[in-house]
């Protein structure tokens, strides 16, 4: 018997396709669009069902994505990769997080990172890379950023192709996960391993 089920589908490859493509970060489209084509008729044809896998081969190539056929969870568990970064990233600062003391200042980094990232790093204040403290609550919430998204970037050149971009394509065009430093090639192992561990807690990403 046929599932009523709207959102059945009895090719599961289809349904990656389509979801991978909603989730790909608008800018990487950028570059191989028209220019004239505004960011809000991107989103409305990366909805679009009949559209989606064509998106998908068009930015990552056909060979490449047939190739992923029986692909399962990325490696983020399906998870936010930029939530990831945050995380790994509150590790990377856990000293300059932990001196924060001043109410405002916990707010506004709190409001910048979230909550979530700003108690991952307490928790894990003893895997803390940065030895240089960042008073400014502003600038250790965009430094979070930056050495998270270079962690999971260098966390990501053991994957394969298609795990890669498939995290990746879900970040800004031109973040510092493209451009990793030797710092973040020696750290992103033990910070990511502690992140996927958090995030594997619960239950698998839509």
């Amino acid at each position: 018997m046929a599932s009523t089920d709207p959102n059945y589908s009895l090719n599961p490859h289809s349904d990656r396709l389509r979801e991978l493509a909603a989730l790909i970060h608008p800018s990487r489209f950028a570059g191989h669009l028209d220019g004239l084509v505004s960011a809000a008729t991107v989103l409305q044809l990366q909805k679009a069902p009949r559209l989606q896998q064509r998106l998908v081969e068009f930015l990552l190539g056909s060979e490449l994505v047939s190739n992923g056929i029986d692909w399962d969870r990325d490696v983020l568990l399906g998870h936010d990769p930029r939530r990831a970064a945050l995380l790994a990233g509150s590790i990377w600062h856990a000293r300059s997080v932990l001196k924060l003391v001043s109410r405002d200042d916990v707010a506004i980094l709190i409001e910048n990172i979230g909550a979530e990232a700003h108690a991952f790093a307490i928790r894990h204040s003893s895997s803390a890379v940065a030895t240089t403290s960042i008073d400014a609550p502003q600038k250790l919430a965009s430094q979070i950023e930056h050495d998270g998204c270079a962690c999971l970037g260098a966390w990501l050149k053991d994957a394969s192709e298609l795990d890669r971009v498939r995290v990746l394509f879900r970040l800004p065009l031109g973040t510092s996960a493209e451009s990793p430093a030797a710092e973040h090639y020696n750290s992103a192992g033990p910070l990511l391993s502690l992140v996927v561990a958090h995030l594997a807690t619960e239950e698998p990403a839509a």
